[in-house]
């Protein structure tokens, strides 16, 4: 049992080590611009959003989700908030955002299609959107995966029990909190991208994070393998 604790704290650590870089390629992909109009998809309570607006330099900051519960923490920020489901149309108008983020987010959508045309109609003409999410080519899901186990990325695939089939994933065995964090698309890096190009999009830079279980740090430099990718995209 104390074995399997330092475990559980190691992995942790390791994984909101991965969170917080994360955060920081995020943030070292948006442009300054105070003129910015921003919407962030997925935006639960509204603490990453008002972070990245403030990096941008932006007050017009909007925000989505589907948790109302999250979404009076976030509109307590100043963030303009918005209850809708992201598998449908969005109520704003076309050509409306520069700037459109959905973190850990569409990954959880049930229609893809539907997701990135809605990014695609809501932004402006030469807006971006920066899109992060797991991959499913991080050393970790291929060790799973070569184990005959679910990959780390894809454990959370019912509201029964979370960790389901993978013996080392973290919340094994926990209730899941919502329903709407379950996984249903896990990318890999070829495959994000070219989802994005066939809708039209210019494909800017991607990003990589965690590289469990080694330092987080080495998902920079081999971002094919990171366990978190993040990519900006442009529409032309």
């Amino acid at each position: 049992m104390v074995f399997k604790n330092l475990i559980k704290k190691l992995l942790y650590k390791l994984y909101h080590n991965a969170v917080d870089l994360n955060h920081k390629n995020i943030r070292s992909l948006l442009e300054k611009d105070a003129k910015t109009v921003f919407l962030d998809l997925g935006c639960d309570d509204g603490i990453l959003t008002k972070e990245l607006a403030a990096h941008i330099g932006t007050k017009r900051m909007y925000g989505i989700d589907i948790v109302a519960k999250r979404l009076k923490h976030a509109k307590r920020l100043g963030i303009i908030t918005v209850k809708t489901d992201l598998n449908k149309k969005l109520p704003f108008k076309d050509r409306s955002f520069d700037v459109i983020h959905a973190n850990q987010v569409i990954e959880h959508v049930t229609n893809v299609d539907s997701f990135i045309a809605e990014i695609k109609r809501l932004l402006r003409p030469g807006g971006y959107a920066i899109i992060s999410t797991e991959n499913g080519s991080s050393w970790c899901n291929i060790f799973a995966s070569v184990m005959g186990w679910q990959i780390f990325s894809l454990t959370n695939v019912t509201s029964k029990a979370l960790g389901i089939g993978n013996p080392l994933s973290y919340y094994r065995n926990e209730p899941l909190e919502l329903s709407s964090w379950l996984h249903k698309t896990i990318f890999n890096i070829r495959g994000l991208k070219e989802l994005f190009e066939v809708y039209g999009f210019q494909i800017e830079e991607v990003k990589g994070a965690g590289y469990f279980p080694l330092p987080s740090s080495l998902g920079i430099v081999d971002v094919t393998h990171s366990h978190f990718i993040t990519i900006k995209v442009r529409k032309k």
